[in-house]
């Protein structure tokens, strides 16, 4: 049986070659595995836009939110405040990592599908001055709405606060340039995702600078990035801490090649976008309701509104699209019910135009006649 084409926003489909590189037993302390990560490291740091001997590219085993609480740990001290615009479900975690990692978030609370207003967030500084970082998510995964990131970094530097940027579901398709932004402290992300290698690895790109003033914040050896930096000093930046996940990495080589192949973040960010639009449309064009209106449709997925058809289901609507050859996720992210497919991976429009297909196909077999939302 051929396995059905991913469709959901992590783990994403991916080219056969990297698939093909993890099928090896390597040594991540071999002298011939050292150069090569540590090459991985530079490239890493290249597509954030970050500056040799300015930033450092810190990898990290897990998944997006081991990377993003390690960030919090180590750029906000334990017990400080820290700004978190919350308008979708990954804001709601970035919250929840915060609290239990001993920090205090400052909930700035924004209707989910709306985008963060960097004014609300000047607003917020202004008025509490304890709070030292804004921690905010680039791509809000649940919703598929980009927050305006660039603005909301122009008032935090306005400020004189530090900015993290959960960058996980975006980093590279969606720009963000580390070079123009001194304000921040790192993007994180993980190697799944837009870059389309496997998952089991978080990275982080971070200012030297910030990494040794914040040094001893963490509360945790495995999640300081400090300590990640401190043994790349000592050991080599092809050492790595403890046991990695290698073959993940094997296969990152493979998609960051493909990556530089296809012309890079800004042909990737017009692939997704072409997915996404052709999704958009084709969905609602089957008489589907959008979560976004088209001018606010990220790149990344699209979720529609499920229907209000008594035959709806969605756990038996992902059974039928599955053996249609189509996989999604068989959860709503939003506060209303809805559904999502993806933009991203190894996925083209004419793969777009498919599933758009056998979503109706699916909806007619299901007898689903009632299909906008009121």
């Amino acid at each position: 049986m051929t396995a059905p084409l991913l469709l959901i926003p992590g783990p994403v489909q991916t080219d056969p070659r990297v698939k093909a590189a993890m099928a090896q037993d390597i040594a991540p302390w071999d002298n011939d595995t050292r150069p090569r990560y540590a090459a991985l490291r530079e490239r890493v740091r290249a597509i954030a836009g970050g500056i040799a001997g300015t930033h450092v590219c810190l990898p990290l085993q897990g998944c997006g939110h081991f990377i993003v609480e390690a960030a919090l740990r180590s750029f906000v001290a334990p017990g400080t405040k820290v700004l978190i615009p919350s308008n979708g479900n990954y804001g709601v975690r970035m919250v929840r990592l915060a609290r239990e990692a001993g920090r205090v978030p400052v909930v700035l609370e924004i209707p989910e599908g709306e985008a963060v207003p960097a004014a609300l967030v000047a607003k917020a500084l202004a008025e509490d001055p304890a709070i030292g970082v804004v921690s905010v998510v680039h791509s809000e995964t649940a919703t598929a709405l980009v927050n305006p990131v660039e603005e909301i970094a122009a008032v935090v530097r306005a400020a004189g606060r530090r900015l993290i940027v959960d960058a996980v579901s975006g980093f590279g398709a969606i720009p963000f340039d580390l070079a123009a932004h001194p304000e921040t402290d790192a993007v994180v992300f993980s190697s799944n995702k837009c870059l389309e290698a496997m998952p089991g690895i978080g990275f982080a790109v971070a200012r030297i600078d910030r990494l040794e003033a914040c040094a001893g914040n963490a509360g945790s050896w495995s999640f300081d990035l400090s300590d990640v930096y401190r043994h790349a000093l000592s050991y080599g930046w092809g050492s790595i801490r403890f046991t990695p996940s290698i073959q993940a990495l094997a296969a990152f080589e493979v998609a960051l090649d493909l990556f530089d192949q296809e012309g890079g973040q800004p042909a990737r960010l017009a692939r997704y976008s072409e997915n996404a639009r052709v999704l958009w449309e084709g969905l609602t064009g089957l008489g589907l309701t959008p979560w976004l209106a088209r001018e606010r449709q990220g790149p990344i997925i699209v979720n529609m509104l499920q229907p209000p058809d008594p035959a709806w289901d969605l756990q038996r609507f992902v059974a039928l699209l599955k053996r249609r050859g189509f996989l999604i996720s068989n959860f709503s992210t939003t506060a209303l019910p809805t559904f999502r497919v993806a933009a991203i991976g190894r996925v083209y429009p004419e793969d777009m135009k498919r599933a758009v297909a056998a979503i109706g196909e699916t909806l007619a077999e299901m007898g689903v006649r009632r299909r906008e939302a009121a």
